[in-house]
């Protein structure tokens, strides 16, 4: 199974997205407070359509509390300051992949202590083109993994 973390997302819409792919994939969706909304917002529930309840879903009081529970397993941070590209990882079955929130990414203190295990997505050298959507990046890096281990439990 792969795990997709948002860490204290912002925009409900995207985490309505993210949660609509999470679960017609069959990965299981982290979200680490603190959240930008509200889990009964009409945006995120509108985003997420009816898919809600196949989503198999983890609330983290913190990314602390996310660690202590999970690290020492694949983790693999996704961001624009990465100097390596998600499509040159091999991922095992289970992977967890962590994404930072919309306005601001993932704190420097998480950047520093995984310097090794960031990944990023190719996009143009732009200053104004600073990255893609949230959900978007969530797609493009979870289907690479799922092709990588021949799409299980989906052909």
């Amino acid at each position: 199974m792969n795990h997709i973390v948002l860490f204290e997302p912002e925009i409900p819409q995207n985490t309505g997205n993210v949660a609509r792919t999470c679960a017609i994939t069959g990965s299981k969706l982290h979200l680490i407070e603190p959240l930008g909304f509200s889990l009964n917002d009409k945006y995120l529930k509108r985003a997420g359509l009816d898919y809600w309840d196949l989503l198999d879903k983890e609330i983290h009081e913190s990314f602390d509390d996310f660690l202590e529970k999970y690290n020492g397993t694949n983790l693999f941070f996704l961001t624009t300051k990465a100097h390596k590209y998600y499509m040159d990882i091999e991922y095992p079955q289970e992977s967890f992949f962590i994404f930072g929130k919309e306005t601001a990414g993932l704190p420097e203190k998480i950047h520093e202590k995984f310097a090794e295990q960031r990944f990023k997505v190719p996009m143009i050298d732009n200053p104004h083109a600073r990255s893609l959507n949230l959900s978007n990046t969530v797609n493009i890096v979870l289907y690479e993994a799922l092709r990588q281990n021949n799409f299980p439990g989906m052909l």
